[in-house]
């Protein structure tokens, strides 16, 4: 039977993390040598002003939506845009609060924030927008989701479902990887490992004619 994060735990699903890190090492290393150093800049700098108001606005989520190179011309960006940012700020003030709550275990914190966030325009579906959002935040401790990702899951046989929570569970499997990668997650970050899992999930080079 495919062991699922959705039933996590017995040996086989630690099989499954354990191989996982043979992936994610070389794709991490990848990344690395193949992604600019300053690609991640607009999200170090989105961090480093939360890291300062507790917030974000939309200004922030719009300098992320061109990090996640996302189309700004659909109706949630004008519902969004058409907010105040106080408003915007109220509610981004509540996801940070809750993913930076060390008190509860990072899926827990994680499955609250989305929840909080999915009150703002455009956060009802999808959590590539989201999670870059919360990953802002909490850039030690959050980790980005996108399509490469669940692409690279899937390919690893570590299935996420579409099912409401998934963020929350996306982190829990993360929590899984580093605890069964063992020594080889020695200074693993949750978003080391997401961006070994985008590496990962890229779409396979066109062979040269």
């Amino acid at each position: 039977m495919k062991t699922t994060t959705e039933t996590p735990g017995g040996d086989d699903f630690a099989a499954l993390c354990r191989q996982a890190w043979d992936t994610l090492i070389p794709a991490r290393a990848g990344y690395l040598a193949d992604v600019s150093p300053h690609y991640d800049e607009v999200l170090h700098d989105v961090a480093q002003r939360t890291e300062h108001t507790g917030s974000l606005g939309k200004t922030d989520i719009a300098a992320l939506v061109v990090w996640k190179r996302l189309s700004a011309q659909t109706r949630w960006v004008t519902d969004l845009m058409s907010l105040p940012d106080t408003q915007v700020r109220a509610v981004t003030e509540r996801a940070v609060t809750a993913v930076r709550d060390h008190t509860v275990p990072r899926s827990e914190a994680a499955r609250t924030g989305r929840g909080i966030i999915w009150e703002l325009p455009g956060f009802r579906t999808g959590d590539a927008l989201a999670s870059a959002i919360l990953t802002a935040a909490a850039p030690h401790r959050m980790a980005v989701y996108d399509r490469r990702v669940q692409h690279a899951l899937d390919t690893l046989g570590l299935t996420l479902t579409p099912t409401p929570g998934r963020y929350g569970r996306y982190m829990q499997l993360i929590d899984d990887l580093l605890e069964h990668g063992a020594a080889r997650a020695a200074g693993w970050t949750a978003r080391d490992i997401d961006t070994a899992l985008y590496w990962t999930g890229r779409p396979a080079p066109t062979p040269s004619r």
